[in-house]
């Protein structure tokens, strides 16, 4: 029996240290670095030399484990701690690093493109950004995980930070752990999402209040916060009536409707008064809408939308976007931006029925992505050995979890809505104020369903007047159009004055 009990412990000693020798050993955590440089803008004839600090900070979970290099571009007016206000910025995707934003409007050099039309190739167009908001506010430009420089570390994976939630708590622990890091704590804070990011601000906004952080502001750039309202789902009106009056004002400004109104704010009032009081009872009846009254309807939508009554009647009065980006300029070869439709592009293939490429993005992409590479390498000084990932997309692996809690049972991503979080810090929080800015021409986040989701949250009135809504003369990317930019400029410092008192 002794014998036994020594040859089974023999056994067990060798399987314990063949295991520990087939183990494979934990990857080593890397170090973050950062990368100081001075810069300069000037706005309003005045000079702002900004210390700038662009690099990896290490991200560590609840547990105090680390989990990620953090990528980010942060520009300050002074070091140290300061009352100064901060603006933690993002592009959306899911998937896009921030160099849009970065390059557009926030920070202190801007991209010149040639909207609206193509931007020819190199050299670029690289100016001081007299726009930025860096003369009221420092800026920390974040890079969610698989873009920028922004990776996994430890025992982390990609798919712990690639979802609804999982992106959610990320960039909430960086915020957190950054004003930590950077004595922020007693800034004003704010929070700037485009397009996706702006989803994403709804469930940070809400995230951090919990955890005793408060928001001064946050600014949502070509908001969407129900993707019921981008999706066209089976069997549902709701994404066919948010996206008219923008298919309208695309019209209107290619010129293709007769006697159109030549005020814009005008007209889309117009249009708003049809969509609610003609074309939304029409598309709810359904069925029961008899041929006088589809044909009678046909009309005026040819006449608010550019596209033929027949055109309407074979779509049954419903018509999603990416059939009207083709269907409006078809005649011409032509099609319209998803972006941005005033962008116009050749359409290869104008039998097809939906669009294949979108203009805005094909014409100030090269300018955007060259320009800022560039400019982090050159200016900012980032080692060039440092691969800087302007989207996640091609992350082995990449795939987003668009479950979402609060929205359990709800079906499928379409049916994913983070205005329950923003209604949730709101209400919580009744002196936090939300900036949404709306591109009149924007076909990818259509303003029409962001005013719908607002009027569905159920907010007291008290508290929906804390929501400010402005407008556009432009897209998704309104700062694009020089203008615009003016106007965003304007737009976000009276809002954060505004927030400050």
């Amino acid at each position: 029996m002794k014998k036994f009990n020594f040859i089974v412990l023999l056994a067990i000693l060798i399987c314990t240290s063949t295991w520990a020798q087939e183990k494979p050993a934990e990857k080593p955590i890397p170090e973050p670095e950062v990368f100081i440089s001075n810069q300069t803008v000037r706005i309003n004839g005045v000079n702002h030399t900004l210390k700038t600090r662009a690099g990896t900070m290490l991200l560590r979970d609840e547990n105090n484990e680390p989990i990620a290099l953090h990528g980010f571009t942060a520009y300050f007016k002074e070091d140290g701690p300061s009352k100064r206000p901060i603006i933690f910025s993002f592009n959306g995707g899911p998937g896009s690093s921030s160099y849009w934003l970065h390059m557009g409007v926030m920070g202190p050099k801007r991209i010149v493109v040639n909207d609206p039309g193509y931007t020819k190739a190199a050299p670029y167009e690289l100016v001081n950004n007299e726009y930025s908001i860096l003369d009221i506010a420092d800026v920390v430009m974040m890079d969610p995980i698989g873009t920028g420089l922004s990776i996994p570390v430890g025992k982390a994976e990609g798919k712990d930070f690639w979802g609804v939630d999982q992106d959610i708590r990320a960039i909430s622990l960086f915020i957190m752990q950054f004003l930590k890091e950077y004595d922020r704590l007693q800034s004003p804070k704010y929070l700037l999402g485009e397009s996706y990011g702006t989803m994403r601000n709804a469930g940070v906004m809400n995230y951090l209040l919990d955890r005793g952080f408060a928001l001064n502001g946050v600014v949502m750039v070509s908001a969407v916060f129900d993707l019921r309202s981008l999706a066209f789902p089976v069997q549902e009106s709701t994404s066919y009536l948010v996206h008219f009056p923008t298919y309208a004002t695309t019209a209107w400004y290619h010129d293709k409707l007769k006697n159109k109104n030549p005020n814009l704010e005008a007209f889309v009032d117009e249009v708003r008064k049809f969509t609610e009081e003609e074309y939304m009872p029409a598309l709810f009846k359904g069925g029961r809408l008899s041929d006088a009254e589809k044909s009678a309807l046909a009309t005026k939508l040819e006449h608010y939308s550019g596209v033929s009554k027949d055109y309407w009647l074979r779509a049954n009065l419903r018509v999603k976007a990416q059939e009207f980006f083709n269907e409006l300029l078809r005649e011409e070869g032509m099609t319209v931006g998803r972006l941005d439709s005033r962008f116009i592009g050749i359409n290869p293939f104008p039998q097809n029925q939906y669009a294949i490429t979108d203009p805005q993005s094909d014409a100030i992409s090269p300018a955007y992505t060259a320009g800022f590479l560039d400019y982090f390498h050159r200016d900012l000084g980032v080692s060039k050995k440092l691969n800087y990932k302007t989207s996640a997309y091609s992350s082995p692996g990449f795939k987003w979890d668009w479950s979402h809690k609060g929205n359990e049972g709800w079906g499928s991503m379409i049916s994913i809505n983070t205005a329950i979080d923003m209604a949730d810090a709101m209400n919580k929080d009744p002196h936090v104020k939300v900036l949404i800015m709306n591109g009149y021409y924007d076909l990818a986040t259509v303003f029409y369903g962001v005013e719908h989701t607002i009027d569905q949250m159920n907010l007291r009135p008290e508290i929906r007047k804390n929501i400010i809504m402005t407008y556009y003369e432009a897209g998704h990317m309104m700062y694009t159009h020089l203008p615009s930019l003016v106007k965003f400029k304007k737009d976000l410092a009276d809002f954060i004055k505004d927030t400050m008192h």
